[in-house]
């Protein structure tokens, strides 16, 4: 399936091609796609997560043991990793976030607001390299420049996917635009 969202596969070809066969994630909607094409993929590990936190681990352990990992998340999640994230800026290792925002323009969960405010700021205050796609068309570009700081330099980079881009929740759980 390609078309006017075309993301989530731009996403999964980037991972196939930075070698990347452990993918972490809590099942999202935004992800929904993506998780598809990493779980359908015999050459990549994806592992369901009960949170977050638990996926640093994991690509902690794929490092350790010649395989890059990469962690998919609601920008909600990356307040369960506080503590753990610490651990990737001590320990050196590469760790790279796809997080999809929630919390912003058209959120309709008060709950979300919060996090999808401080997320790009608790990350960097975690040493977590941040970059930020707030349009389709950048997340090809970015996401490269992600993986490049995370597999060549040893540390935590995080790719921001807009709520503009993977669309606005509702209580039916469909996305709008």
């Amino acid at each position: 399936m390609t078309g006017p969202q075309d993301w989530p596969l731009k996403i999964y070809r980037a991972l196939r091609r930075a070698r990347v066969r452990v993918v972490g994630y809590v099942p999202d909607a935004g992800h929904k796609r993506l998780i598809q094409l990493c779980r359908a993929d015999p050459a990549m590990r994806s592992v369901a997560l009960t949170t977050e936190e638990e996926g640093i681990g994991l690509a902690a352990g794929a490092w350790l043991g010649g395989a890059r990992a990469a962690l998919l998340m609601q920008s909600s999640g990356v307040g369960n990793c506080i503590n753990a994230l610490g651990m990737t800026a001590e320990c050196r290792f590469p760790l790279l976030l796809l997080v999809t925002m929630r919390g912003e323009r058209g959120e309709f969960n008060s709950w979300q607001v919060p996090m999808g405010r401080a997320t790009a700021s608790v990350l960097e205050g975690m040493e977590v390299k941040v970059l930020r796609a707030a349009k389709e068309k950048e997340i090809a570009r970015k996401l490269e420049r992600a993986i490049g700081d995370s597999f060549r330099h040893d540390r935590a980079s995080a790719l921001l996917i807009a709520q503009r881009v993977i669309g606005v929740k509702s209580f039916s759980g469909k996305a709008a635009k």
